[in-house]
């Protein structure tokens, strides 16, 4: 199966309820306030989603709710990876058996790994999965990089591309120069504000956190960089290095982007912001400061638009 990984596909959070199970209404409204956005995939179980912190149960119940909603209408991708290397196998059975599309590879987190160690998990697990697949590069959470040449070898094994979200620009445009003549290969930033230089020098899109408030806004900032269209990139873009500035750096915790997104889908009425342990939301004065970053964010780009 062949997968055209482009565009903005948002690594979407995962709503829970006080007790830390699925919200099915919350899953919903985000899914479809998503899809009516106009994103290209959705991305579910990364970290934004809180997948390492989620029951396995829960985990699975979120698979197959979120196959069930989406309904085919974007591609969904699944991120496997597990402490266990059998329960990155059970996952990558499940997605299979709810309608997935693809899964996403990063390096097991927990003990730190060298290169070859690496390659040695992907030439055991790809041959156990089903469905294709894309690598993971995230080394603030896997205390690894994913060397070019790991990367290579998992295109040669047959993955769709890669997802970077090592913040190094140049290490990204590095991936996108050894794989430029590939273009079946996606290289996406994980990193938001990069969205405009990656379809600059060649890349494919972002998998944007941001884009599960403001999914309209990342697929305009988008559209314009396929476009070249310098003015729209750049009023775009500040709106996007805004969101920086304002609802992620709310409150002083390293987890305060993903607390500030999920407050903000709460203070717009989308789904509620409980988190799984060891996370918590925002406390109320957090919360208004949230509030009153969306209200100014909204005016602004409402009327730019």
């Amino acid at each position: 199966m062949t997968l055209n990984l482009r565009g903005i596909i948002p690594p979407m959070i995962t709503p829970l309820t006080e007790d830390c199970k699925l919200d099915y209404k919350g899953l919903k409204n985000l899914i479809e306030h998503l899809i009516s956005g106009g994103v290209h995939g959705i991305f579910i179980l990364g970290t934004n989603g809180e997948g390492p912190s989620l029951s396995l149960e829960v985990r699975k119940e979120l698979i197959t709710k979120s196959c069930e909603y989406i309904n085919k209408r974007v591609p969904i991708l699944v991120g496997i990876t597990d402490t266990s290397f059998e329960g990155s196998v059970e996952i990558a059975a499940h997605s299979k058996a709810s309608g997935a599309d693809a899964v996403v590879i990063a390096p097991p987190y927990y003990f730190p790994i060298s290169d070859a160690e690496m390659d040695e998990y992907l030439n055991t697990l790809i041959p156990k999965l089903t469905l294709p697949f894309l690598l993971y590069n995230m080394p603030s959470c896997t205390k690894m990089n994913l060397s070019l040449e790991t990367v290579k070898k998992g295109k040669e094994l047959g993955a769709l591309g890669v997802k970077d979200s090592s913040g190094n620009l140049e290490y990204l445009f590095s991936l996108i120069d050894t794989f430029k003549d590939s273009p079946e290969f996606s290289v996406i930033a994980g990193s938001e504000g990069y969205l405009p230089a990656t379809i600059k020098h060649g890349g494919d899109g972002a998998v944007a956190g941001g884009a599960n408030v403001f999914p309209k806004l990342f697929v305009a900032l988008y559209n314009a960089s396929v476009a070249k269209d310098t003015f729209k990139i750049a009023a775009l873009h500040r709106q996007v290095t805004q969101l920086d500035e304002t609802i992620y750096s709310v409150g002083t915790t390293p987890s305060r982007v993903t607390k500030g997104i999920k407050c903000a889908l709460a203070v717009k009425g989308i789904c509620d912001d409980h988190m799984a342990m060891p996370l918590h939301r925002f406390n109320q004065p957090e919360r208004e400061k949230v509030k009153g970053h969306i209200e100014n964010f909204e005016k602004e780009f409402m009327a730019e638009s």
